[in-house]
């Protein structure tokens, strides 16, 4: 179907969210049964943040990048959609939604691993600068502006 190839790289990034939410639960849960601060048996509510002072970084960095996951990504999904809806999803906005979801990958990936903040703020800037361009792709059309 003509303008579709954008929603490839959607389904590629919602399948990492999904990566990322397992990556969560498979560090964090053990580290909740191993700590002495928590008794999940009598836990009631509370958010994932307050684990924060409880567990060590390196577990509490997959769900922060996990919620990140739900933030920026959201306007992408919604101008991938728009994109595809309008039949200019192909082509150019194909390749540059790619390259925002490897940029967002490599972005979990930094901050799950070693998370320096620096190289993290870097590909958030660089994947923010994609974004933008596929939201004015968007706009173009859609408000028929002649440039």
């Amino acid at each position: 179907m003509i303008g579709m190839d954008i929603l490839q790289p959607v389904v590629a990034l919602a399948a990492w969210t999904m990566v990322m939410w397992a990556w969560m639960y498979a560090t964090r849960i053990p580290a909740m049964a191993k700590s002495d601060k928590i008794d999940t048996s009598n836990m009631v509510g509370g958010k994932g943040t307050d684990l924060d002072a409880i567990l060590s970084p390196s577990v509490q960095w997959k769900a922060h990048n996990y919620n990140h996951l739900h933030e920026q990504p959201t306007v992408f999904y919604a101008v991938a959609i728009v994109l595809a809806i309008i039949g200019q999803g192909d082509g150019m906005n194909a390749t540059l939604a790619w390259i925002y979801v490897a940029l967002r990958v490599i972005h979990s990936l930094v901050q799950v691993t070693v998370n320096k903040v620096l190289v993290r703020f870097s590909i958030f800037f660089l994947s923010g600068l994609v974004l933008i361009a596929l939201v004015l792709h968007a706009a173009i059309p859609l408000f028929d502006i002649h440039i």
